[in-house]
């Protein structure tokens, strides 16, 4: 076939997880034809796998794990719960937004839409054949090639898996396996104490069906974020029925017919042999750009596997790259972000620079966790002086009312004049909502006196974060001297770091 026989597109967007979408529906607002190439899932692990389908299985626990309270005045003597029609309810709530994206994808096609720009879904896997060529190959070994004025890389990533450790996604699965589950076992053993590995933990915990063993290599969950956060969660899973097992590293899983039994080793050179019934992997995700042939288009990944890219996500004058597959935190919000300022960037818009700086994040935990901004561990990385105000959700009127005493907000500032909010750090009922008031607050580069202007509603949890602005400036209502386990103030300098200690 010659060249001008070829499909040619505007823009060709690999992959179709919310990243890819966002960048093939700002491209169409420039009135471009978008041709958008898909092998797997439409929604990518962002819906199939990953956030929707595994939120949605973290709602559902949870409203379980509360119908199941007996200390609220009610009680419910036959509550049971279906594995089956739970998993069924999660691929309803995954089949509902991809249709909302095949729909949308459809409506614009060029066969349909008969305004500027169209929307072209071709289903397939890509593969570079040049720096403007692609060739897509389909499921059933069919190929064609298509030629773009420019490509934005889009595919996401895959779970990442133990050397030695075969994953058969019946009994040893990994995230994207889950679903393959056709019962609660009676036992799970989850190897990785990261977001991934703790948001299952505590979705299987409040199902209550199944006794769940954590395994990390590190001494703590959650290693890379603060001691306080970390203890939280850990706190939480052990309170909700968890086994957490610390500096341990999996040596091997040894397969009988009626159960598994996982061979672990610690660094003090003992072993500990635990017998279950199904093992999740859940050690991190990999970027998923093995089969692109990224050197047929002069990109050479790092040795990471990860794609550098510029602060426009641009590999090439042509190829961009957002998502998982490039060297940022692996978020939806953030991949979604860098699609739409990569096609402003390729398009002649001039877009407001990325501010990975407020990009918020919700863990799903029992109860959540959220973060935005800087850390105290990052601050003292970057030799950053800081004070810092802890408000229990204990003192909250909202928090009392729902009987959801357990969480926190923890503000960290700079230790200046101004006191200009530079993280946050949250726990409990609806922080996933509070959260973006802060990264609001934060883009707009104020200090805390401007901020606390304005007024919170009565009675909400949000109240938190007034009352730690308000410690910050001695004014709070309730006083840390009365309540030194609820309230905390401290700061941190660089040129004494030696004399400081987080309380």
């Amino acid at each position: 076939m010659s060249a001008s026989h070829k499909d040619r597109y505007d823009l060709c967007v690999i992959g179709c997880g919310p990243g890819g979408f966002a960048a093939a529906m700002r491209a169409f607002d420039f009135g471009k034809d978008v041709c958008i190439v898909e092998g797997g899932e439409i929604g990518g692990a962002g819906v199939m796998w990953g956030a929707l389908a595994s939120k949605t299985m973290w709602e559902l626990s949870k409203d379980y794990a509360v119908a199941a309270k007996s200390d609220r005045g009610y009680c419910t003597t036959a509550l049971r719960v279906d594995f089956e029609a739970m998993r069924n309810t999660v691929f309803q709530a995954v089949a509902e937004k991809q249709s909302q994206m095949l729909t949308q994808i459809d409506t614009f096609s060029p066969g349909r839409w008969k305004g500027k720009g169209s929307l072209t879904l071709k289903r397939g896997w890509g593969r570079f054949v040049s720096k403007t060529e692609l060739q897509i190959t389909s499921e059933a070994g069919r190929k064609e090639r298509i030629i773009a004025d420019y490509f934005v890389i889009a595919t996401g990533s895959l779970p990442r898996q133990i050397s030695g450790i075969q994953t058969d996604q019946q009994r040893i699965l990994d995230s994207d396996g889950i679903l393959n589950l056709k019962t609660f076992p009676k036992r799970l053993v989850i190897i990785g104490a990261g977001i991934i590995g703790c948001e299952y933990a505590t979705i299987f915990a409040n199902f209550g069906q199944t006794a769940v063993s954590l395994v990390d290599h590190t001494d703590r969950v959650i290693p890379y974020e603060d001691d306080d956060v970390s203890e939280f969660v850990r706190n939480s899973l052990t309170g909700s029925g968890v086994t957490i097992v610390h500096s341990a590293k999996l040596r091997e899983i040894v397969p009988h017919d009626s159960n598994l039994n996982v061979r672990l080793d610690f660094s003090d050179g003992r072993m500990q042999c635990i017998d279950t019934d199904a093992v999740l992997i859940a050690v991190g995700r990999r970027p998923h750009i093995d089969h692109l042939g990224l050197a047929q288009a002069g990109i050479v990944a790092q040795t990471t596997a990860y794609l550098k890219t510029d602060e426009n996500c641009r590999l090439t004058d042509s190829i961009y790259a957002i998502g998982d597959v490039n060297h940022h935190p692996a978020l939806i919000n953030i991949a979604e972000g860098e699609g739409r300022h990569a096609v402003e960037h390729l398009f002649g818009e001039t877009p407001r620079p990325l501010n990975y700086r407020n990009m918020s994040t919700i863990m799903f935990f029992h109860p959540a966790v959220a973060s935005v901004g800087l850390s105290e561990r990052a601050c003292r990385r970057q030799k950053i002086a800081y004070r810092a105000a802890y408000h229990d959700n204990i003192l909250l009127p909202r928090a009392i009312a729902m009987r959801a005493l357990r969480g926190f907000a923890k503000i960290i500032v700079s230790d200046d004049a101004e006191q200009k909010i530079l993280g946050m750090r949250a726990a409990g009922p609806q922080v996933s909502s509070m959260i973006m008031s802060i990264a609001l607050l934060m883009d707009q580069n104020i200090g805390i006196r401007d901020i606390l202007k304005s007024v919170y509603p009565h009675p909400t949890i949000s109240e938190g974060i007034q009352e730690c602005l308000r410690l910050l400036l001695g004014k709070s209502i309730y006083k840390p001297e009365a309540f030194p386990r609820y309230l905390k103030l401290w700061s941190w300098h660089p040129e004494k770091a030696e004399q400081q200690a987080t309380p």
